[in-house]
Parts: structure tokens; C-alpha cells; sequence
């Protein structure tokens, strides 16, 4: 059996550059986001990462996977992002931050959508306002996964078919996270 090639084509620019009013708030609330720091921060890099692959966004799986190597983070635990559950390579809150992401992206696959012992568990490894930004990181996390898979945003289209322009994104988010963040 022959599979189809597909080459995604983006359907539409960046919302926010085409509505440049809704750019601002989104700024901010990345920054915002950039002020969590230590082990609370890479959890929340790591559950963003997972949201962005059960979405299936290539854009921001390839700018969150850069990010979290500027950051140190090992290939090894990359790779075992998506199959979390079966890896000893994470902690207890980053798998606490884990079983909330996957919760929050997919709120309709059951009943009870997080369920409270997948909150209990988040609620016990980290403090009020580090559970405030990991709920906040993931929510901004599915809206901009949304967003890129709507509009078929690919990574080496990113800003005008530049292929560096993830990679220089990156690199100015790491500058300015380890400027707030220098653990």
C-alpha cells in the first residue's frame, strides 16, 4: 500500500501578524510566562512540549525542542516525551506537569476532563503560583498549538519561508528566559 506524500503549504499568516492588536497581549503573556524559573520552569517546558504533541504542531514542537536544549535538556528525554508514563527519565513533578498537560489538551476524551487526582497530584509537587503559570503555560500552549495547526504554520515557513527564523526565535527566548531565569 502507497501512502500520499504530503507537503504542508500554510493557508494563512500568523493570525496575530495579520490582527497585530492581539500580538502585544500574547507578548506579554510569553514573558509572563518566562518568569517561572528552576525545576517549576522546566516542567513547564516539558508539559507545553507534550500539549504541543498530542496537537500535532510541528511549528511549536520544533521551537519548544530548541528551547529546551538551549536550556540543557538531554536528546534522551526529549525522545521520551511522548511516552512519558513508561520512562524513568522524569521526575515526580515533571510527570505531575505532564499528566496536567495531557489533561488540559484533552478535555473532551472523558467525563470528568481532569480528573482531581491528576490536579491533587500537580497541587502536591508545586506551590499555588507555580500551578497558576503551569495551567496558564498550557492553555497558551494549546491556543498557539490552534492556532499553528489551523493555519498549517510550518516550521520552515516560519516568518516568511525562513528556515532560521525558529532557531533565531529561539535563541532570543533563551536569552531573555536565562536573563530572568539564570539557573
Amino acid at each position: 500500500m502507497q501512502t500520499a506524500t504530503v507537503t504542508p503549504k500554510t493557508r494563512l499568516r500568523n493570525p496575530a501578524a495579520i490582527v497585530p492588536e492581539a500580538m502585544a497581549p500574547l507578548q506579554t503573556l510569553g514573558q509572563l510566562l518566562g518568569q517561572l524559573q528552576g525545576p517549576p520552569a522546566r516542567a513547564l517546558a516539558l508539559a507545553m512540549l507534550r500539549a504541543s504533541q498530542l496537537n500535532g504542531c510541528a511549528l511549536c514542537l520544533d521551537g519548544g525542542c530548541m528551547l529546551l536544549r538551549k536550556f540543557g535538556e538531554t536528546e534522551e528525554r526529549l525522545f521520551a516525551v511522548s511516552a512519558w508514563r513508561e520512562s524513568t527519565r522524569f521526575t515526580a513533578p515533571e510527570r505531575a506537569a505532564l499528566a496536567l498537560a495531557e489533561a488540559m489538551t484533552r478535555l473532551s476524551d472523558r467525563s470528568d476532563p481532569v480528573p482531581d487526582v491528576v490536579w491533587d497530584e500537580a497541587a502536591r509537587h508545586f506551590q499555588e503560583r507555580e500551578l497558576a503559570f503551569l495551567v496558564l503555560g498550557v492553555a497558551t500552549q494549546n491556543l498557539y498549538n490552534r492556532l499553528n495547526v489551523t493555519t498549517r504554520q510550518v516550521a520552515a515557513d516560519w516568518d516568511g519561508d525562513d528556515p532560521e527564523a525558529a532557531r533565531k526565535w529561539a535563541s532570543e527566548a533563551t536569552r531573555e528566559t536565562t536573563a530572568r531565569n539564570p539557573n
